[in-house]
C-alpha cells in the first residue's frame, strides 16, 4: 500500500515516506533538505518570511499561488509543485527581483527579504488571489523591520504580472503524479486520509468521527506549531474537486466548502462590495491563498470575519453525514463558544449566500488594531431595506461581540418598522447593550466594543448622502 507524498521541487520528483501528517514543508525544507532560505518569523501564518509558490494542475495549465510554509502540512504537497527561493537563483545567476531588490537597497537585514522575493514572484507570474491587486496588498502578508518598505513596494511596480510561458513538460510530470483513487498515510501514533472525492470524505468521516478534517490549516497549523497540540487522525480535503464549486445565479452565490478565500473574492464582490473589502482583508494574501471559507465556519472561531456578513445575508449551511444532509440557517449553526450544532461525522458541505433584496442597505465593516493581516477587535454586518423612508425587517450581526458571531434581536427590533433617521439609529445602537456583554481582551475593552458598535450604526446615516437611493429621505 502507497504511504508516501510525492511533489515536483525544480522539476525532480520528491517522495517522502511515511511522513508525520502534522510535519511542516518549512521544517522539511529547513532540517531534511537545507533550503534553509525559507525563514521561520512566525510559525503561525503572520509574517510571510516562509512564502514559497505551489502549483496545482489544472487541465493543461499550473496554476500556481504563494503559501506560508510554516503551516502547510506535508500531506498537503502532494500532487503539487513547488518553488523556494533557491529555485530562483539555480546556477547562481539571481532572478531579476532578487537583483532589483539588492540594487534598490530593498533590503537591509535580509531575514525577510526571500519572502518577499517569493510574494513578488507569484505575483510576476499572475499567481492565483493576485488579480487586480496592487502590490501593497500583494505583501500585506509579509513583515519587514528594517527597509520601510518603500524599495520593496518599487520593485513591485517595475515587475508587473504577466502570464508565464506554458510548461508542457511540468504539465506532463505532475499528471504523472496525480492519484485516482484516496491516499492513506500512516506514521508512528499518528494517520491521514486524503480523499478525492466528497463521497469518500463522507464516507471515512461516518466511520471516523474524531479525526480532524484540515483544509487550509491556517487555523489547525496553530494548533501543532504554537499549542504544540498532537492530533492523531486527519483528514485533509484540499483535493476533493467537487467541494469547490463556486456557483453564481440570480438567486445569489453557493460555495463549495473547499473555495479558498483568494478563489471566492471575485464572486462575492459581485453579489456586494463590501464582500470583497472583507475579503480583502482577511490575513494575507498567503492566509487566503490556503483558508477555506467553509473551515472558517466549521471552526466556529467567534471573531472569524466571514460568518457576521453571511449571517446579516441570510446565509445558509448544508452539513452532510454519509449520504444524508440538512440546511439550516447559518445563524443557528453556532450554539455557544466552541460548540456549534453538528453531530459527530457530520461536516460542512456548502454555503449558500443569497442576494441582498433590491434597495437594502448593506454594509460589513472591519475593526482591527492594524488595517491589514491583522484579528478583528469586531466586525459588523447591517442589512436594511428601506422604503417609503421606513425600515423593513433589519437584520445586524457581529463578531467579536459574544462566543459566538451572532446577531443582535434587540438592535434588530428597535430598526425594524421605524423610521429611517438618526434617532432610530441612535435607539438601536442603545439597544446593542441589551444583545451583548463582551469581554476585555487584548483587542479592545466591553466598553470600547459596545462603543464601536454603536457607532457603527450611527455611521450608517451619516453615510446616507453616498448613497443615492437614500439621499432624498
Amino acid at each position: 500500500m502507497d504511504n508516501a507524498i510525492r511533489f515536483l521541487l525544480d522539476g525532480e520528483v520528491i517522495a517522502i515516506e511515511a511522513p508525520d501528517p502534522t510535519g511542516t514543508l518549512l521544517d522539511l525544507l529547513r532540517y531534511r533538505m537545507r533550503r534553509t532560505g525559507t525563514k521561520e518569523g512566525c510559525a503561525e501564518g503572520d509574517c510571510g518570511a516562509c512564502t514559497v509558490a505551489l502549483g496545482s494542475l489544472h487541465g493543461d495549465t499550473v496554476r500556481w499561488r504563494a503559501v506560508n510554509a510554516c503551516i502547510l502540512f506535508l500531506p498537503m504537497l502532494d500532487g503539487k509543485a513547488l518553488i523556494t527561493v533557491e529555485s530562483l537563483s539555480k546556477g547562481g545567476a539571481l532572478h531579476p527581483i532578487q537583483r532589483a531588490l539588492a540594487d534598490g537597497y530593498g533590503s537591509q537585514c535580509g531575514f525577510c527579504t526571500p519572502g518577499f522575493v517569493m510574494s513578488l514572484y507569484a505575483r510576476s507570474i499572475a499567481a492565483e488571489g493576485t488579480e487586480d491587486l496592487p502590490v501593497g496588498d500583494v505583501l500585506a502578508g509579509n513583515l519587514c523591520r528594517c527597509t520601510g518598505y518603500g524599495p520593496i513596494l518599487a520593485v513591485g511596480e517595475a515587475h508587473p504580472p504577466a502570464a508565464p510561458a506554458a510548461d508542457p513538460a511540468l504539465v506532463v510530470a505532475l499528471r504523472g503524479l496525480q492519484r485516482d483513487a484516496p491516499l492513506t498515510l500512516r506514521h508512528p501514533g499518528r494517520t491521514a486520509f486524503v480523499p478525492r472525492t466528497s463521497d469518500e470524505l463522507s464516507a471515512f468521516v461516518a466511520d471516523n468521527p474524531a479525526a480532524r478534517i484540515v483544509a487550509g490549516a491556517t487555523d489547525v497549523g496553530l494548533w501543532v506549531t504554537k499549542q504544540l497540540r498532537e492530533i492523531d487522525s486527519l483528514v485533509f480535503v484540499g483535493d476533493v474537486a467537487d467541494l469547490k464549486i463556486i456557483d453564481e445565479t440570480p438567486d445569489g452565490i453557493t460555495l463549495g466548502a473547499n473555495v479558498r478565500y483568494s478563489e471566492a473574492r471575485a464572486a462575492l464582490a459581485r453579489l456586494h462590495p463590501d464582500l470583497g473589502e472583507l475579503v480583502r482583508r482577511i490575513g494575507g494574501l498567503q492566509v487566503r491563498n490556503a483558508g477555506t471559507i467553509g473551515g472558517n465556519i466549521a471552526n466556529g472561531s467567534p471573531i472569524g470575519d466571514m460568518p457576521p456578513a453571511l449571517i446579516a445575508l441570510g446565509a445558509t449551511l448544508t452539513l452532510r453525514h454519509g449520504d444524508a444532509r440538512r440546511t439550516l440557517p447559518l445563524a443557528d449553526f453556532f450554539l455557544a463558544y466552541g460548540r456549534q450544532d453538528r453531530v459527530p461525522g457530520e461536516w460542512v458541505e456548502r454555503i449558500h449566500i443569497p442576494q441582498p433584496p433590491p434597495g437594502a442597505l448593506l454594509r460589513i465593516v472591519k475593526l482591527s488594531k492594524r488595517f491589514d493581516s491583522d484579528i478583528s477587535s469586531l466586525c459588523a454586518a447591517f442589512l436594511l431595506p428601506i422604503a417609503d423612508g421606513r425600515i423593513g425587517a433589519a437584520r445586524v450581526a457581529f463578531g467579536g461581540m459574544a462566543g459566538i458571531p451572532s446577531r443582535a434581536p434587540a438592535c434588530e427590533a428597535a430598526l425594524s418598522g421605524q423610521p429611517w433617521s438618526a434617532q432610530t439609529l441612535d435607539a438601536a445602537a442603545e439597544a446593542l447593550r441589551d444583545d451583548f456583554a463582551p469581554l476585555d481582551d487584548l483587542r479592545g475593552s466591553a466598553e470600547y466594543r459596545l462603543a464601536a458598535a454603536g457607532n457603527l450604526l450611527r455611521r450608517l446615516w451619516h453615510e446616507q448622502a453616498d448613497i443615492p437611493a437614500l439621499a432624498h429621505v
